[in-house]
């Protein structure tokens, strides 16, 4: 159940409770993030706004909502904008957020007004719901810093991770993965931007770490699946592990992320399911349980989505 909407869509949402996929239903959700901050997880999205019939993305803003139960959430509204970066000109595309030393970090790929193709910004916020401000004034990575394709989008889809010991990683890419260590202020590189070599990537990287195995998992192919591979560090070598979420019926993408929330493991993901088309997505998440090897099973999409998992002392 989502809070904050009109009476007349909180009255569809209770006649279908039984459904808790998608999450969001009043707007068209893609490309999820998450925070888990306390006894809340925070889900990030962009926001399709392409008209029906339109065959290409419209997408002007990031959007934050939370739930500390799994079940019901609360729409924060818009974190970050286009125009929050002065030197941006379009294109919201897909964002990663990190919470680190008590502010939080929203890494967001966009085209740049004078650079020609896709770039990096780095907003802050001291909450997890924004609203986010540019923190350099300037793209952390521009599309003339990496020569790997000869598309303008290869600097699209960064995931930031943050070690046990605190050293940041950022990984992006469409068609060759890459990869670059952040300084402790997180806005700014550290040292060179490299490649890394995996089965058929096509983009949005997402790592983690569970008992001391790093699961790199992205999106593969086109029309993409979602795969993962593991190692035993932030940058490998990693073996790849196979594919663990089938291909969309209609929209081309997938793109997933990962939390661990109240003792429970979730995936996050996008498809087609409330307007059967490939521009206007909305994004669900299923529950699931690592094996006794740690290997991530095959996960289905469902309309049920999870149970309810209530964080102590939870209220929404």
């Amino acid at each position: 159940m989502m809070r904050h909407l009109p009476p007349a869509l909180l009255f569809c949402i209770a006649a279908g409770a039984h459904a808790a996929n998608p999450i969001v239903t009043d707007i068209f959700t893609a490309d999820p993030a998450v925070v888990v901050d306390g006894k809340r997880l925070y889900l990030y999205t962009g926001r399709d706004e392409a008209s029906p019939g339109e065959t290409t993305y419209r997408m002007n803003e990031w959007r934050v909502f939370s739930t500390c139960d799994m079940r019901n959430w609360t729409d924060h509204g818009v974190a970050a904008m286009v125009k929050t970066f002065a030197w941006a000109k379009a294109d919201a595309f897909a964002a990663d957020v990190v919470r680190h030393k008590g502010k939080y970090y929203l890494y967001a790929p966009v085209k740049h007004a004078t650079i020609p193709g896709f770039a990096i910004g780095v907003g802050v916020s001291d909450t997890p719901t924004g609203p986010f401000r540019d923190a350099r004034g300037s793209a952390l990575v521009t599309n003339d810093m990496t020569r790997e394709t000869p598309n303008g989008w290869d600097d699209i889809d960064p995931a930031v991770f943050v070690d046990d010991d605190g050293q940041a990683y950022m990984y992006f890419g469409n068609k060759v993965l890459k990869y670059v260590r952040l300084k402790p202020n997180m806005i700014e590189l550290d040292g060179t931007i490299r490649t890394v070599g995996l089965f058929n990537f096509e983009e949005a990287p997402w790592l983690h770490k569970r008992d001391g195995v790093y699961y790199l998992s992205y999106a593969s192919g086109l029309p993409e699946v979602i795969a993962y591979a593991t190692g035993p560090s932030p940058t490998g070598p990693w073996t790849y592990r196979g594919v663990i979420m089938d291909k969309n019926k209609v929209t081309h993408t997938i793109h997933q992320a990962f939390a661990d929330f109240n003792g429970k493991s979730y995936v996050f993901y996008h498809n087609e399911m409330v307007s059967n088309a490939d521009y206007r997505r909305s994004v669900a998440v299923e529950e699931f349980s690592y094996g006794k090897d740690g290997a991530i099973p095959r996960i289905a999409q469902t309309r049920a989505g999870p149970a309810a998992n209530p964080a102590p002392g939870c209220n929404n």
